[in-house]
Parts: C-alpha cells; structure tokens; sequence
C-alpha cells in the first residue's frame, strides 16, 4: 500500500515527538508498505541530513523517503501538505496534524489520525469535531484507553461510522534481542561496577528528576549511582549543577537512540519516577492522565527491574509483575521500592522474566499491522 505520512514534527530532533514520528513511519514500512514521510523543511538545514545520520539518530533499518516541504508558516505547512499528498494519490494518508486529517478527508483520501493528546487552543476542538463527524473513511489510533475515554467524555461518540484503535508507542525488539550481561553493558557504557539505579529520557517538567535526585541523596555514600541517560545539553547543565554535591550522580547527556539499550541493560533498576503534572517538549500541556512514555516499552523489553510511578495511564501497560508502583510524591515509598529490589536479586530476576516477556505485545512492527488491520 502506498501510505503518505504527514507530522509537524523537526526531523531530525532529540524530541520525544520527532522519535516517535520516525519510529512509527519506519514500522510500516518495515511491514511491507511504501511510505513517504512529509515534514517542515525547517530553518536550520536539517534537510541536508542522510539516511546515515537519520538512522543512527533514531535507529532505524529500513530507509524510507522523507520530503522536507518549504512553508511560509507552520499553520500553512499542514495546508501545503494535504496537498502535496494528494498530487501523490496515495492509498492512505497517515497524519499526527488534526488539520491534515479534516483535508484528507475533504480530498476523498482514507485517512488514519494518531492521537498523542487532546486538542489543544481555541481551533484544535473544532478541527477535530470536523474529523469525527466528516464524511469519509477515517480512524484514530489513540495511544492510550485513557485518552480515547477522554475524547467521549469531552467531544461523545461520532456521528458517523469511524472506529478507535487503541496504538500504545512500542519497541524494536531486534535491538534488545543480543544485549550484554549488566557487568558487560556497564563497562562497555563507561559506567562503574557497581549497583545502578537508571532513568532515561529527557529532563522536562514532570519527569521525576527532583525525585531521583532526592532518592540519590538517600543512598550516598552506600557505593550506588544513580545514572540519568538522556537530555538536550541545556537541561543537563542545570542538572548537573544542582547534583554537584552528589558524588554518586551521574547525568550523561544525550544518547543517541540506538545506544540506548545498552544503557538500560547497564541498570539494575529503571526508573519511571513521572510527577503527577507530566510537561511536554514544547513546554505546554500536562500528560500524566492520557501517557504512553517510550521508555516504558524499552525498560521492558531491556528485561530490568521497574520502578513507576503510580499513575493509572501506566497500568494499561505494567502489572505488578513488571514493575513496583510508588505514588509520585511518596519519597520513603521510592527508597524502600530501590533498597527492596536490591536486596533481593532474585525478585530483580523474576521481574527481568516478565518484563521481556511482556514486551513482545509491543513491538513497533506489531503496532502498525494493529493500526491498520482491516481498514
């Protein structure tokens, strides 16, 4: 099937937005479909990026195309977009931009929507009653239970035929298929030998890392450390600087995506420590009630001990017997959860087994067959 994909999203970025696009267009062409990806053309030649360079950023296998389209304004690209897309005659346009989605109807084309958030300002709730109520053939794949309750609850059900695909992000399995013992992992990362408590990602508001930096501070001096992977360079520079006085701190910056399994396998315990607020990239919105985090499907499928915090979007995903969940403002509860999985290997290993087998629901691959089955 030829499938125009269209995100408003920077390419390439270390956003968590920009990753999840890639990963997502990169699955369906991974199970066999033609795809075009079309992006902003930017403002800081990120066109002039290859293939190469794409592929380490968010390793990826497969190439696809990807068309950076000039536009006077982001308003305007979701406009130029749809049409470019029509020249193309695709079999299904695929989009994260809800005004995309209205014009690909309007333009007769299938269209499938993924929905990350609710709507959002003054026009986003206009745009997508146009979606749901327009005449075509069209789905929305919600990432989470939750957020497709959220959308009946505010918006009620379509009144006309459209249906809901619940598309949690998910995991290539393939890159966490051959990982080291966690002795190897840290040595081949530069880490100490010595007990690890890891958390990765980005440093937004909400992520927890005034939480784990509380719970490092409850475990000086004990020969633990406590790594942070991830971040754009700003963010680790405050960080770094408010963890000075913590020797057993660790915030290595940004990794790029692919080295990422290696460093949740140095870990003997990952962290998902997320504040009852969850930020965003662009800054705004609050996630903690409709989240489906990356890292939840790596941590998995890196077969780790896991720590989350207790927020009901992540049951969806994690049972009791992949994770132990601390309430998010409960500092004893997060040093007891840490001091109990380490000292009990053998609980570590029986949360490793089913944290492995859990993930195999969630592969990247899998997800797009699920998204598009029988549309």
């Amino acid at each position: 099937m030829k499938i125009i994909a269209i995100s408003g999203s920077e390419i390439p970025s270390i956003n968590a937005n920009s990753i999840q696009t890639m990963k997502a267009v990169h699955a369906l062409a991974m199970v066999g479909h033609d795809v075009r990806l079309i992006v902003p053309f930017g403002s800081q030649q990120h066109h002039q990026s290859t293939w190469k360079d794409l592929a380490h950023i968010y390793g990826l296998s497969r190439e696809f195309e990807i068309e950076y389209l000039p536009s006077p304004s982001r308003r305007l690209f979701f406009f130029a977009a749809s049409r470019r897309a029509k020249k193309l005659k695709p079999d299904l346009l695929y989009v994260w931009p809800v005004q995309s989605a209205v014009l690909g109807l309007f333009m007769n084309l299938p269209v499938v929507l993924e929905m990350h958030d609710l709507p959002s300002g003054r026009i986003g709730p206009l745009w997508f009653r146009y979606f749901r109520d327009g005449k075509g053939k069209k789905r929305i794949a919600a990432i989470t239970q939750a957020l497709r309750n959220k959308l009946a609850d505010i918006y009620g059900e379509p009144n006309t035929e459209m249906d809901c695909v619940i598309a949690p992000n998910g995991v290539e399995l393939e890159r966490f298929a051959s990982l080291p013992d966690v002795t190897t992992a840290r040595f081949q990362t530069g880490l100490a030998e010595a007990p690890t408590v890891m958390c990765t990602g980005h440093l937004y508001a909400g992520r927890g890392v005034e939480t784990f930096l509380l719970l490092a501070e409850q475990f000086r001096g004990q020969g633990i450390q406590f790594v942070w992977a991830g971040g754009n360079q700003a963010d680790v520079e405050v960080w770094r600087e408010k963890a000075a006085g913590l020797p057993n701190v660790i915030f290595t910056g940004f990794i790029p995506n692919h080295e990422l399994p290696l460093y949740q396998a140095a870990a003997d315990i990952l962290l998902m420590p997320y504040g009852k607020q969850i930020g965003i990239s662009s800054g705004k919105g609050n996630s903690a009630v409709i989240s489906s985090p990356m890292k939840m499907f790596e941590y998995l499928a890196s077969g780790r001990a896991i720590i989350s915090s207790n927020l009901p979007v992540f049951h969806e995903v994690l049972g009791n017997t992949t994770a132990i969940f601390c309430p998010p403002d409960d500092l004893t509860a997060w040093k007891d959860a840490v001091q109990t999985l380490l000292d009990d290997p053998q609980k570590r290993q029986a949360m490793s087994a089913s944290a492995r087998q859990e993930s195999i629901k969630y592969s990247w691959t899998e997800r797009a067959k699920r998204i598009l089955e029988g549309f």
